[in-house]
């Protein structure tokens, strides 16, 4: 079966990719040829193939045609998703802008889980996202609350992780009590200087309209008017997390993310992420949302893809001999 495609030669360019690279993906997943004839794309091998990979430039040729620039990421995404989503997904999220960054950038969702993430924060005044390292949870969650404190929804922003990593304990590292704990909170500086600018944030702290702290500096407060972003919640223990959702306040939101396969909590002990979740997760509480990101969301370098998923079925073969094991047991 062959498939002729009408595009401009801009949109074709961007669809193609440096050195043909784009639709040299698509034709190696899709097992399809793809040729330029006379200002005419054409697609060509099977019947089904071909259907999917004209899906699948379709939306990028979407995605260009409003300007947006095609990314690796882009077209990888558009090949997972062929099968389950609409003819304009990539559009879909392509329009939503949160913001922009100090350089101009525009900061988007890039893929369905984070469109959806965004969507709950915006609808909600308390949102648990659970995902792999690199689907954006702490950088979509930062700019979401930039965007709310510029636009004065909010007084000031506050941003908190648990001071725990890799087993390490505060007390072995050199200096102050400051320069122990920057190192554990420098993600949630990176993020702050890539959208809002490291002389405005600088301003900000200052002032106390931004606070990056450690997660024991919550205790004992009530955070009214904030936006305030939890960052590695799955280092909580139960009595962090329950802490630090009392400290919500009137006008404020929260964004609690978190890793569940990335804790670096002792061994048997409990995380305030997972502890939560199994909680209020239970009810309906109006207000609250659970997103879940995945493999598909990693909008970070392709290889880290490839790599979250190898270790999701990796887990999930492990679960299912750990639950054949204690079946026969039971017998």
């Amino acid at each position: 079966m062959t498939i002729q495609l009408d595009y401009s030669a801009d949109v074709q360019r961007a669809i193609f990719g440096e050195y043909d690279a784009h639709i040299g993906k698509i034709e190696r997943d899709l097992n399809v040829t793809i040729v330029d004839r006379d200002g005419a794309v054409r697609v060509s091998g099977a019947e089904q193939d071909v259907r999917e990979a004209v899906k699948v430039m379709n939306q990028l040729a979407s995605l260009a045609a409003r300007g947006g620039e095609i990314y690796e990421q882009n077209v990888d995404y558009a090949l997972d998703m062929r099968r389950e989503s609409s003819d304009d997904l990539l559009t879909q999220i392509d329009s939503d802008l949160i913001c922009h960054t100090v350089n101009g950038k525009p900061v988007k969702p890039k893929t369905l889980g984070q469109e959806r993430y965004v969507q709950a924060i915006r609808n909600n005044e308390i949102v648990f996202a659970n995902g792999p390292a690199g689907t954006g949870k702490t950088f979509l969650a930062m700019a979401m609350a930039i965007t709310a404190f510029q636009n004065k929804e909010v007084e000031r922003i506050i941003l908190t992780r648990p001071a725990i990593e890799a087993g390490e304990k505060l007390g072995f590292l050199p200096g102050d009590l400051q320069s122990k704990v920057d190192p554990y909170l420098r993600p949630l500086y990176d993020a702050l200087f890539q959208i809002m600018g490291a002389e405005r944030t600088q301003q900000n702290m200052e002032k106390g309209l931004i606070e990056v702290a450690p997660l024991a500096y919550m205790r004992g407060r009530t955070l009214n008017n904030a936006y305030i972003i939890l960052d590695e919640a799955q280092n909580t223990t139960p009595e962090q997390m329950k802490m630090f959702l009392t400290r919500f306040g009137f006008g404020s939101h929260a964004v609690i993310t978190g890793d569940a396969t990335q804790k670096d909590l002792s061994p048997g002990s409990a995380s305030g992420l997972d502890v939560a979740t199994r909680i209020l997760s239970r009810k309906k509480i109006e207000g609250l949302a659970f997103i879940t990101l995945d493999a598909r969301d990693v909008v970070r370098h392709p290889l880290v893809q490839k790599i979250v998923k190898a270790y999701e079925e990796y887990e999930q073969v492990s679960r299912a001999r750990k639950n054949e094991k204690s079946g026969r047991k039971h017998i």
